[in-house]
């Protein structure tokens, strides 16, 4: 077996590796803005999904719609201090959630292992801050991946779209250059920090957040229905810049091996769709 010519796969972790549907965040920031007395929708909570939690935090009490249901149930507008209490709260939650939620999505482990065996450096980055991954990395372990860098939220100046997470899991790694290296996210913001970087970027549109469902309850859409919801999550990360667009991480293989077709004739990312 020949090492790959990829350096190495930087991966996001929730609706990318783990928690299929991305369900944690969700439940998390709708029960601590329940508790609040400000009611958030579903669709409300994933708009900012993959950015650090704080920051998630801030851009939902920014909304229109939830900035003036604060001012109505507080009387003035949000402040840093509401931004820092609602964190507060949701940062045992998350880590109650996610363990809940920390199933590996299928052909993770396997994706993990043959790059490894081909000498590809594995790293993550995360919006979940250290405490939140506390009990997910072990439970992880457990199930056969277990990435060789894991970046969180606030262990950089600012979180993604930014490219500092990245930056700091290459560094760690030893992996250079960048247009040798991949990031594999589900989320908008995932693909803007790989894009950043100047890596290829590779959007998954069915496990995560885009679509939002867990993977039985997907498969229980009729077809029309699926295929509808996927394509829009598609769309999404196309648009977002991302140059390759699959399911899951199942289907990554034919996509990096055509990365590392692309690496092997001198290609680069940047600029290239």
């Amino acid at each position: 077996m020949t090492n790959s010519p990829i350096q190495a796969v930087v991966f996001d972790w929730a609706g990318t590796m783990i928690d299929f549907g991305c369900r944690a965040p969700v439940v998390a920031l709708r029960e601590v803005f329940a508790e609040a007395g400000v009611e958030i929708t579903e669709a409300e909570a994933r708009a900012d999904m993959g950015k650090a939690k704080r920051d998630h935090v801030r851009a939902l009490l920014a909304t229109p719609r939830i900035a003036g249901l604060w001012a109505k149930r507080y009387g003035a507008a949000s402040t840093e201090v509401d931004v820092d209490r609602l964190h507060d709260a949701v940062e045992p939650r998350m880590r109650a959630a996610a363990r809940d939620c920390a199933t590996l999505i299928p052909g993770a482990a396997e994706l993990a292992a043959d790059l490894r065996a081909r000498g590809v450096k594995i790293g993550s980055t995360t919006g979940y801050t250290r405490p939140m991954m506390a009990d997910i990395l072990p439970l992880a372990a457990d199930q056969g991946y277990a990435p060789e860098v894991v970046v969180c939220a606030g262990e950089t100046a600012q979180g993604r779209p930014s490219p500092l997470m990245m930056w700091k899991a290459l560094v760690e790694l030893g992996a250079w250059p960048a247009r040798a290296c991949v990031k594999v996210d589900d989320a908008v913001v995932g693909i803007g920090e790989g894009l950043e970087v100047g890596a290829w970027t590779v959007g998954l549109s069915a496990s995560g957040n885009g679509v939002g469902l867990a993977a039985d309850v997907l498969a229980g859409l009729s077809a029309e229905e699926r295929a509808a919801r996927i394509e829009a999550s598609t769309q999404a990360l196309r648009e977002s810049g991302a140059h390759y667009v699959v399911e899951s991480v199942a289907d990554l293989g034919p996509v990096l091996a055509e990365i590392e077709a692309r690496i092997m004739r001198g290609e680069s990312p940047v600029g290239r769709r």
